[in-house]
């Protein structure tokens, strides 16, 4: 693709973008754990890997069942499509938009345009979308790389003797400058002694569209810090008419030499076998008639465990009622960070997304919530700084597509979404419920009390791990050595503004850190109202807000 020669669009057909997907799917796979270490917080709450991975994963998918009989331009849609639904977090969601232009500028293209040029305008209007799609753009992200990489595109291009794969090779080489400059760009960064997640894993890509199109891997450094098979999410809901009555998935622990007998054994005993993993934990899907088969299939193997059935039946009348019912009311979709978490939200009447780090909800989980809930009128809490874009994205396509009267309240704490749910009141018009809801949220205070996994540099100063770390507003504040001192620093912290009320979630393990601040808040503060929840997060053993 780079010697001399016609440079037309042929250049990029659907073999050619099916063999990209494959290439830079396993390439984040590879470079999924390095990316999620890239991470400027003490805590490992940095999931950019695991959410550009997903939401890649989605978007091949979307081209593969868009373009069955071989229409590129049906699968360019199911691409954009596919990283839509699937975006995880800001950077998943971003790099979704990057996709979307880049792919609507491929399908508008003429049969007599240059592959070069519509490859340079198609990285330009990718750049322009994904810093229009950013309230407030930061350099030294992965919005610097993208643009690097368009601009360098463009001026390859301008070349007419540059073919399809000088280009990309531009782009890919300025991509990976861009990215070793980003420390230089983010005092986070350059703190941290990390370049951009988000950008690194933008350079894997182009990586892999450079090896797809000149067949040469680019040379880089190997800066990757151990690599492991990953499990990766199965197919799910995908039973036909015509084939057997169940789908079964599990989870299963097991030497990776069982696995050739346990594909062995279920093959013969249904359809649509996926077994997916390695390094001792498998992810199994089959579809099959005898359940009991399938699962002792994983028993004699190993260790079956989360294993999930779906019949057929039930499976079709779910959609028929979600396709049929009418939306009526109002409803309030919440992603909740525990389960404890989710009961409370659950109680007070909210559909509840599961997410918090590690598992940030896609854009396609939200939607299928604004979908199921069964509301004209939807108000989405996020409860999280990194689920916001994704809710937003969510509540454009149920805007678009379902006619559902959707507001996104950019709540990026759980303790904010219990505030604003706490005063959410159907009977009031939909703007002044968004209203109060929003004044509630924006009027709760919050901070957290976690343990550091890695050194780092904090606003309180640098800290090692095991160090316990109070965050306000998002930004840690304490270093300490004991769990309660941090806690009760943080609270009079949060309290030096005013308050009347403080809520404490506990989290794994958390009850007796609560129940000692709760303790503490009595004692020093009997006016103060102190309400204590089992929210049973992850990470963050107490979760504090002040109203």
């Amino acid at each position: 693709m780079v010697g001399p020669g016609p440079d037309t669009l042929a250049a990029i057909d659907l073999p050619t973008l099916r063999r990209f997907t494959d290439v830079a799917l396993a390439a984040l796979a590879d470079a999924r754990e390095e990316i999620d270490a890239l991470n400027v917080y003490p805590v490992p709450d940095g999931d950019t890997g695991t959410n550009l991975f997903l939401t890649f994963e989605s978007a091949r998918e979307g081209l593969l069942d868009a373009a069955p009989d071989g229409d590129l331009v049906a699968a360019l849609a199911g691409f954009a499509r596919g990283a839509l639904l699937g975006a995880r977090g800001n950077s998943g969601v971003i790099f979704s938009q990057l996709v979307g232009a880049h792919c609507k500028r491929m399908a508008e293209a003429k049969p007599d345009e240059r592959a070069a040029v519509v490859f340079a305008e198609g990285m330009t209007a990718a750049s322009e979308a994904a810093y229009a799609a950013v309230g407030n753009p930061v350099e030294g992200t992965i919005l610097t790389v993208a643009r690097a990489a368009a601009e360098a595109a463009t001026a390859s291009a301008a070349d007419e003797r540059h073919r399809l794969g000088h280009v990309i090779r531009a782009a890919a080489a300025a991509a990976r400058e861009a990215l070793l400059r980003t420390p230089d760009q983010l005092q986070t960064l350059r703190d941290a002694g990390v370049v951009d997640a988000g950008g690194r894993g933008l350079c894997v890509v182009l990586d892999a569209a450079e090896t797809t199109v000149t067949g040469k891997r680019p040379v880089t450094a190997d800066v990757r810090i151990g690599t492991h098979t990953i499990p990766v999410p199965l197919p799910t809901g995908d039973l036909t008419e015509e084939g057997p009555a169940y789908e079964v998935m599990y989870l299963l622990d097991a030497d990776d030499d069982r696995v050739p007998e346990l594909r062995a054994t279920l093959g013969p005993l249904g359809d649509s076998l996926v077994v997916v993993g390695g390094d001792g934990l498998w992810n199994v899907h089959v579809h099959v008639d005898d359940v009991g088969a399938a699962v002792e299939a994983g028993i004699v193997a190993g260790r079956p465990h989360r294993i999930r059935v779906t019949h057929f039946a039930e499976q079709v009348g779910a959609r028929a009622a979600r396709a049929g019912a009418r939306r009526t009311g109002r409803r309030v979709v919440v992603v909740a960070a525990g389960d404890g978490l989710g009961r409370l939200f659950a109680e007070a009447g909210a559909t509840v997304v599961p997410g918090g780090p590690g598992r940030r909800p896609s854009t396609g989980q939200v939607l299928e919530a604004l979908s199921g809930c069964g509301g004209a009128e939807v108000v989405v809490l996020p409860n999280d700084r990194d689920s916001v874009a994704a809710a937003e994205a969510a509540a454009q396509t149920a805007r678009d597509e379902l006619d559902v009267r959707v507001a996104v309240i950019p709540t990026s704490a759980q303790v904010q979404g219990l505030a604003a749910l706490a005063v959410h009141e159907p009977g009031r018009t939909f703007e002044q419920d968004v209203l109060e809801m929003t004044a509630a949220a924006r009027h709760a205070r919050n901070g957290a009390v976690t343990v550091a996994a890695r050194r780092a540099i904090t606003m309180a100063g640098p800290c090692e791990p095991g160090d316990v770390l109070g965050a306000v507003e998002g930004d840690f504040v304490v270093v300490g050595d004991d769990l309660t001192a941090v806690a009760v620093d943080v609270v009079e912290r949060l309290l030096g503004g005013g308050g009347e009320l403080v809520t404490l979630v506990a989290g794994q393990d958390g009850t007796d850190l609560a129940e000692r601040t709760a303790d503490y808040l009595a004692r020093t503060r009997p006016m103060v109202d102190v309400v204590v929840y089992e929210g049973g997060q992850d990470r963050y053993p107490l979760l504090i807000g002040v109203e």
